[in-house]
């Protein structure tokens, strides 16, 4: 059995979170994995409807670190490729 959340967005273009470049900033929108790891991650902050900024990544790409209700966690590819999230378009500051 899987856990499949999904948020209430409407008209919405989802991504992988593994797709974001860093810096990029993005709506966790689903986690389509196994319920005791979807537990998990969402005990550590990655809800459906929560903000999560792409920080950096390690060495050689992987695994990449997340920045979520000011904690940052570290997640593999393999991983951040079942987490669905609707990027969000920052207009520049000036």
């Amino acid at each position: 059995m899987k856990l499949k959340m999904i948020s209430n967005f409407t008209d919405t273009i989802s991504a992988a979170l593994s797709e974001l470049q860093e810096g990029a900033t993005a709506i966790l929108f689903g986690l389509d994995l196994a319920p005791k790891l979807a537990e998990h991650l969402m005990n550590l902050g990655f809800i459906p409807g929560v903000e999560v900024t792409v920080a950096r990544s390690g060495p050689g790409g992987d695994p990449t670190i997340y920045r979520i209700d000011g904690a940052e966690v570290a997640l593999r590819a393999e991983l951040a490729c079942r987490i669905a999230v609707r990027p969000i378009a920052r207009s520049a500051e000036a």
